[in-house]
């Protein structure tokens, strides 16, 4: 009897491992899973229209200065190894969206990062102008961190800004799709993933008792999701504009 509990507190053991190890996984790489279907979608289509940008720039932002604030206040390292590989994968759809652009404005004038043209801020010519802006900007956060980092007000402050701006990370899509008044060219296989991944990162954060800003702007994220799933509903059953036949025909061809 003794060796039969013996077998079974081992058995709860491995289950529990296996467990925890699927969950880190999750966490650490659920994040760029999303994005998959939206890159393979402007592979296919060479056409990034759909697809904002500014998505980009928001988890680049928040993924830096979530790194930042762990200078100053520790949390998980899971949640440091999903920062780094989401920064590594907004990189890569920034790469194809930038090749693609170009690829299809032959004719328009190139525009850099060091134009410091604000009128053209973050929709540059090369994917170079685009890392230069990340070293540019990750280097002056660092160093204010630096300088700051015995303030209490500014840590707590820093970890705010960096699970508030991962919260507004639906805001551009939804944005575009307001001006569009369509959601054409976006994948809605993305949005159900972040809804569901949002869910999951928001009750993990409750779970391990992770610092407030973590799972009340999760919470937020979750809601923005919603609200970006309703123009699918909305904009589907009320077409606010004719429908090009070239976007018809590369938005039947996605595999939704």
């Amino acid at each position: 009897m003794i060796m039969e509990d013996e077998v079974f507190d081992q058995i709860v053991s491995v289950f529990n491992s296996l467990v925890s190890w699927v969950a880190a996984g999750a966490m650490v790489f659920g994040g760029l899973v999303p994005y998959i279907p939206q890159y393979r979608d402007i592979r296919r289509t060479q056409n990034a229209e759909g697809f904002s940008t500014y998505v980009c720039l928001v988890l680049l932002v928040a993924n830096i200065l979530r790194i930042l604030f762990r200078f100053g206040r520790y949390f998980e390292t899971l949640l440091l190894m999903q920062s780094i590989v989401m920064i590594a994968t907004m990189l890569i759809m920034l790469n194809l969206c930038t090749s693609v652009r170009m690829a299809s404005e032959l004719n328009t004038k190139r525009r850099s990062f060091i134009d410091f043209d604000w009128n053209h801020f973050w929709s540059w010519s090369h994917f170079a102008d685009y890392v230069q802006c990340v070293v540019a900007f990750t280097l002056v956060a660092a160093y204010v961190t630096y300088l700051l980092l015995d303030s209490v007000l500014f840590v707590e402050t820093l970890g705010f800004l960096a699970v508030f701006s991962e919260a507004m990370l639906g805001t551009p899509q939804l944005h575009c799709n307001y001006q569009n008044k369509s959601t054409e060219g976006m994948s809605i296989k993305m949005v159900l993933m972040w809804t569901s991944g949002d869910t999951f990162k928001t009750v993990y954060f409750l779970l391990t008792q992770a610092p407030v800003q973590f799972w009340t702007c999760g919470l937020l994220q979750v809601f923005v999701d919603c609200a970006i799933l309703f123009q699918v509903y909305y904009y589907s059953r009320y077409p606010q504009k004719p429908v090009s036949h070239t976007v018809s025909h590369a938005t039947s061809a996605k595999a939704l």
